[in-house]
């Protein structure tokens, strides 16, 4: 287990402030296990109510009366949980509340006016919290919902009624972008209901929820809502703690330094990664890097919950298939802009973070599975570059090593009776999508590949392939003219230098009709180069 402690005193001072806020982060982010280490926390000091909307079925949203009398049943078998029925006056305050909720008149305000009367009678300030908010955010209901909460907290502040003293949504959903969930089957709303509006109209319904329109209940639980800036993912060190306490207990001989910076290096912290791959080391590997990289390569063949979600978005927004498609095989450069939905919806959903003001893939695992996602389309097309890989694909390893150098010379040769009439604009913008689509049957299966986050941004992207031990650095990028080419060349070689590397591999995209397609080798700073050209 990853030590907590800094994550959920950061949250402990929020609620300490009486904060209502949000936890959205993307499947399998530790969200529900956060909330667990939470509630330890703040048991002494505050009545938790830990309640998870996915043990509400979906008939439990088919009006107020039923959705109230189901969110009324989980509260009280929380206060049972916690013994608070021996509270003075609690027992009673419950019998009552259940009594009216017998009538068909129980909805949404009444619900509330004795939440209200519970956070009254308690003896410590009440914390909701609510895990998977987000699996009801198709529901009316839920919006109604929302807007009472944000009513009664503005009543608190502004009228003094007693009610929660914190309240903590969780889900992958923000709360702005709950519109996104919330669609017609034609399309996505353009006009956001959860938008905070500007003049008059933002304020004609803060504090009357009876006379307020249902559009603009939406409103809901946003505009008071606290930024949530607390960092989830595991560090470096956060990795190296969960390590050095492995390591006490089974004496692998590992180097836990190294290690913990391999695993943040593929995941950049994502909990559930870490965690997946430590367990197949566990279970089936070497406490290595070797051992690291081949469980890299299992977990990205396996069809897991997390994997699936993630794919399953493609289909859901094309748009942002369209978006991460030009981030990867283009190579082009995206800023980071919070108010793009297409970028929120990303970040959101945690394939891609903001890196310098720069879209980035989150981290190497993800990336590497949207490309094995696209590339397998690309098979399934029986592209003619796949095809000639399929027959190629014994000619490349030689004594347990791979030959680089020889899948280059065959690429280009390829490459150029297939699409060598093609326009510029084809070259630059499938070159390297070929290219992978090429590489990926002859290591698949045996080694990884990844692509460098710190080039694909400079007009060129390293791709890293991992074999058996050996690591190799091949430059893709597009002819820009002789002086940009010994930049490159330089920079490569820089490159080379930071992995340990003697040679290194340049594959240049060239439109200048008198080039001259082949391979040679110059040697730049000390460093081998090996440059294809097409």
């Amino acid at each position: 287990m990853a030590d907590l402690t800094g994550c959920v005193g950061q949250i402990h001072a929020m609620v300490d402030a009486g904060a209502y806020f949000t936890i959205n982060r993307a499947r399998q982010y530790g969200k529900t296990t956060t909330l667990t280490a939470l509630e330890k926390e703040l048991v002494e000091e505050y009545l938790v109510i830990s309640l998870d909307f996915q043990d509400l079925g979906s008939a439990s949203f088919q009006d107020e009366n039923t959705f109230s009398l189901a969110f009324l049943e989980l509260f009280v078998q929380e206060i049972e949980r916690h013994q608070a029925k021996r509270m003075p006056g609690m027992a009673v305050l419950i019998e009552k509340m259940q009594d009216t909720a017998a009538g068909q008149d129980f909805n949404l305000m009444t619900l509330f006016r004795y939440l209200s009367n519970i956070c009254d009678c308690s003896l410590k300030p009440v914390v909701l919290m609510i895990d998977e908010v987000d699996s009801a955010s198709n529901n009316q209901v839920f919006i109604d919902f929302l807007a009472q909460l944000r009513s009664y907290y503005l009543k608190r502040d502004t009228k003094g009624v007693n009610t929660f003293q914190s309240v903590i949504l969780a889900g992958v959903y923000d709360i702005k972008n709950l519109k996104r969930k919330i669609r017609t089957e034609t399309g996505h709303q353009t006009n956001s209901p959860w938008n905070i509006r500007e003049g008059n109209e933002s304020n004609e319904c803060l504090h009357s929820f009876d006379d307020c329109p249902r559009d603009h209940r939406m409103l809901a639980f946003y505009d008071i809502a606290a930024d949530f800036a607390v960092d989830m993912s595991l560090s470096k060190d956060g990795i190296k703690g969960m390590l050095d306490e492995y390591e006490t207990d089974h004496h692998t001989g590992m180097n836990i330094s190294g290690m913990a910076e391999h695993l943040y290096d593929y995941t950049s912290g994502y909990p559930y990664l870490v965690s997946r791959l430590c367990k197949m080391i566990d279970e089936k590997g070497t406490w290595t890097k070797e051992g690291l990289l081949t469980a890299v390569r299992v977990l990205l063949t396996e069809n897991n919950m997390l994997f699936e979600s993630l794919i399953g978005k493609l289909t859901d927004y094309p748009e942002l298939e369209q978006m991460l498609k030009e981030l990867l095989f283009f190579g082009k450069p995206i800023t980071y802009n919070p108010t793009n939905q297409v970028i929120g919806l990303a970040v959101m959903f945690g394939f891609v973070k903001n890196a310098d003001g720069k879209v980035i893939p989150a981290n190497r695992i993800f990336d590497t599975l949207l490309y094995n996602h696209f590339l397998s389309l690309d098979e399934l097309g029986s592209l003619e570059m796949y095809k000639a890989s399929l027959l190629d694909k014994n000619l490349f390893v030689r004594d347990g090593h791979l030959d680089m150098r020889r899948i280059l010379e065959k690429f280009v040769m390829h490459f150029h009776d297939l699409y060598g009439n093609k326009k510029e604009e084809f070259l630059e913008e499938e070159g390297r999508r070929y290219f992978l689509l090429y590489l990926r049957p002859i290591i698949n299966g045996t080694g990884n590949y990844y692509i460098e986050a710190r080039t694909r941004s400079l007009g060129r992207t390293d791709i890293i392939v991992d074999y058996l031990g050996e690591q190799f650095v091949i430059e893709t990028k597009i002819w820009r003219g002789n002086e940009y080419n010994l930049r490159g060349e330089s920079q490569l070689a820089e490159y080379l230098a930071d992995y340990g590397l003697h040679t290194g591999y340049m594959l240049s995209f060239n439109f200048n009709q008198r080039k001259q397609i082949g391979i040679r080798e110059i040697v730049v700073n000390g460093k081998r180069l090996i440059e294809a050209v097409v």
